[in-house]
This record gives C-alpha cells, structure tokens and sequence, in this order.
C-alpha cells in the first residue's frame, strides 16, 4: 500500500480472493452433498451422483487454494518490493481467462459428468486424477496462467526490493508450478500415471505449500504483530530446509507396497511428523516477543487475520502432525489406508494448513481496501471463525470414530474382503460418526454464511479510533 491507496497489484489480489471465496463457498456445497448421500445413497442417484459431488468437492478446494494463494502473493508482492507489480495487465488478463476456464470446467463436472473414457474424455470432461481433474485444455491454460503469474513475481521482485520473504517465495513458487507439470504426463499404464500424479499431489501439499504458508504466515505476522523480519527469515529458513527432509524424506511413509526398503517406512514417519514444527516455532517466536512488548502500543493490527493465523497454526500442527502421525505409520497405514482415516486427517491437515492462512490473507486484504490502521473482531467474525473450526474439529473425530470400526471390522476381522466392508458400512458406530460428520458438516456451512457477510460488512463496524486519513474521512 502507498499510505491508504492500493498497488494495482493488490487491487488484482483483491479480484483473486473475491473468486476464491466464492469457490470455498462451492467446496462446502458439493462436501454437504456427499456426506448425505454417504448415509442416504439415493440422493440425488443418477442426478448428481457421489463420484461427481465428491470429485467437484475436491477439485474445488485445490482451485480456491490456487486462487488464494495467487492473490496473497500479488497482495505483498508490492508492498515487500517496495514497487508496482511489473505486467499487471498481463496479470489480470490471465485473471479472467482462468475464471471462465474454470467456470466451464465445473459446469462440464455437473451436467456432462462422464465421458466414453477415450481421448475425447481425457481433452474436454476429465483427465480422472484426485486432486487435478482438469480435462487436457484447461491443464495447458492453467499453465499459461502460471507461467504469467512467475513472469509477474519475478519482474516485480527484480526490479524492486529482495526482502528474505521474496527470495523464498520465488524458489518455492519455482518448485509448486514445475511439479504440475509432472501430473500432465499422461500414460496409459495406471501405474505409470499414478506414480507422476503422486508426485504433485504430495509434493505439493507436503513441501512446496508448507514453504509457501510459512513465508505468507511470516508476512502476516509482520502485519499483525509488528513481528522482527529477522525472526520470521530466520524461521523461514528452517522451513526451506525442513522441505528437503519433511517434504521429500516424509514421502517415505507410503512406500510400504512398492517394494522399496523397510527403513524408508520409519525415514517417512519421522520427517512427516515433523512438517508443522517450523511453523509452530516461527509462531511461538514472535508471539513471546510481541507479549514482552505487549502494553507499550504494539496492538494487534488485525484481530480477525491474526486469530485465524492461530487457527492455522495449531490446526496444521494438530491435523497434519497429530492426526498425520497417527495413522501415517506404514504399520498402521497396512490397515487404515483406505478406510476414513485419511479423510479425517485430510480435512483437518487442509483446514489447519491452508484454508485458515488464505482467509487470513484476504482479512489482510480486505483492511488494507479500507484503509484502516487497525482491524478489531466482530461479532459475526468470531461466529464464522468458531462455527468453521469447531465443525471442522467434529468432523474430524467423527470420521475417525467411523474409521476405527472400518479398521477394526472391515480389516481386522473380515480380512479386508468385501464383506468386511459392507459389514463394517453397515455397522451402527459408523453410520453414527457419518451423521456426526453432516451435522459437523453444517456447522462449517453456517460459518462460512457468517464469514461472507463478516466480510462484506466487517470494515463498516470498526469503531472511529482505527481509522485513519481517506478511511476516517469517508466514515464522516
């Protein structure tokens, strides 16, 4: 920001969350809908059925990510190197032409659905990869998109300031957009696919994405706190660091069927588990020292984006770590890999790491659109941010509740036959937990009503004393 006037960049970030936003919005939807039709399987059969609200589910949480992190980085990227982004309008074309690909992709997934599984299938309805279903065209924009947005960031950052933040931000960024590659290579061998597809899924979540919240999260908290810079660098190294060993050595936790040596299995374990610790570090860090300075005018210069900035913080270290480690033991893994486990871990690991920082950012967003030099809580804030986290939290030992009984009787004690899992679907504790799961499920949904109109109205409720020049002016 340049006193209470946005960078064109940042007004292009803003374009992003509001896209963002709106797609978290769909996630939650076509989540809803398949945890009904998981305890009442008729809903909506041959309209919109599981495969199809399960994979919109998906996919529309990776693209609302994308989406966020995009416009977090055009959010700081300015303001760090200190001038206006480089190709802006470039960045903004990319923009719309994203969005509309999107919005195409996703009314393909609801009203054609399948295809007949041949090239045609694979160009224009899906390419059928969890996570990044994309059909072939949208894959090759999104790779236009992409290199437009590096193109941006590295302009920008070589033309103005290299603050640490950057500097990590521009090899990792690197990294998150070289893997997608990886996923295009397409093989018909099944195995061959999968093998390229878990390459960016994996490496993505588990190492690139863990860099990218930390040096967001360092940035945040500079915002929020006043945090030292040589703090927050200093822990952003770690993190790099960490990625060699947590990201890629982590990996090690699945190669219990592929026949690679016994010692990876513990080698993952251990590095896995060890993945939310720079960011636990870098946030105890700043805070002890914000507390020694606490009384001597150093507020809290956001309440709402530092408050879900500690919901990311402890949610990654409780989702991907405890709930991670848990079950990400290849000993464990042999019988809880396919059952609700993952889904338990996944959806608190993605709440804690991911979503929580990028609303966050948009938080940052929205106070700098209003200028104001402080940011207080409402009370629709703290709905939406309590309904979200708690519901995720529900939902989480509610799917590890079913989990345990999938393991239990499906694996221990039918062998992992399709009895077993039709015995175990059918059992009372785990259709008890799948319902737990759609109340926790609404639950989230409220939230998310709360957090929308939070936003909407959020800088319409701050008392007077926050505002500053153009913001206060207005306001009179």
């Amino acid at each position: 920001m340049q006193g209470n006037r946005l960078y064109e960049g940042q007004k292009l970030a803003l374009k992003y969350f509001t896209v963002a936003i709106v797609l978290f919005g769909a996630q939650l939807l076509f989540g809803l809908i398949a945890a009904i039709q998981y305890l009442y399987p008729s809903f909506l059969f041959n309209t919109l059925d599981f495969s199809i609200a399960r994979m919109v589910h998906i996919n529309a949480l990776v693209v609302w990510l994308l989406y966020a992190m995009i416009g977090a980085v055009y959010w700081l990227l300015p303001d760090e190197a200190g001038v206006e982004v480089v190709g802006v309008k470039l960045g903004t074309l990319a923009f719309y032409v994203l969005t509309v690909a999107v919005a195409i992709v996703v009314l393909v997934y609801i009203f054609i659905q399948v295809g007949p599984g041949n090239e045609m299938t694979l160009w224009f309805i899906t390419e059928g990869r969890e996570y990044i279903e994309a059909p072939r065209w949208a894959d090759i924009g999104i790779v236009a998109v992409v290199l437009v947005f590096l193109y941006n960031v590295y302009a920008t950052v070589l033309k103005g300031k290299h603050s640490g933040i950057l500097v990590v931000l521009m090899a990792d960024l690197i990294a998150l957009a070289g893997l997608y590659l990886a996923g295009m290579f397409y093989t018909d061998n099944i195995a061959v696919d999968q093998y390229w597809w878990w390459w960016v899924v994996h490496l993505w979540v588990e190492a690139t994405w863990e860099v990218y919240v930390a040096a967001v999260g360092g940035y945040i908290l500079i915002k929020t706190l006043n945090a030292n810079r040589q703090v927050v660098e200093m822990w952003l190294w770690i993190e790099v660091a960490m990625m060699f060993g947590s990201g890629i050595l982590g990996l090690g936790h699945h190669y219990f069927w592929i026949g690679t040596p016994e010692y990876w299995w513990e080698i993952g374990a251990l590095f896995s588990a060890l993945e939310p610790v720079p960011l636990v570090g870098l946030f105890v860090h700043v805070l002890y020292d914000w507390g020694k300075e606490r009384g001597k005018g150093n507020n809290i210069k956001n309440v709402p984006a530092f408050a879900w900035l500690t919901v990311e913080t402890f949610g990654n270290f409780l989702g991907a770590g405890v709930w991670g480690f848990m079950h990400t033991l290849p000993q464990i893994n042999l019988y809880t890999h396919g059952t609700q486990w993952p889904a338990a871990h996944g959806h608190l690991a993605f709440f804690g790491a991911y979503v929580a920082i990028m609303i966050s950012a948009i938080y940052l967003g929205v106070q700098g659109k209003a200028g104001f030099k402080e940011m207080k809580m409402t009370k629709a804030g703290w709905w939406a941010i309590s309904l979200i986290t708690v519901g995720v939290l529900l939902m989480t030992v509610s799917l590890t509740l079913s989990a345990y009984v999938q393991t239990m009787v499906e694996r221990g004690m039918h062998g992992a036959t399709w009895e077993g899992y039709f015995i175990a679907q059918a059992n009372q504790w785990f259709v008890q937990g799948m319902g737990w799961r759609l109340a926790a499920g609404l639950s989230v949904i409220a939230g998310y009503a709360f957090l929308v109109y939070d936003l909407l109205t959020v800088t319409k409720k701050q008392p007077a004393e926050v505002m500053e020049g153009e913001a206060a002016a207005q306001a009179a």
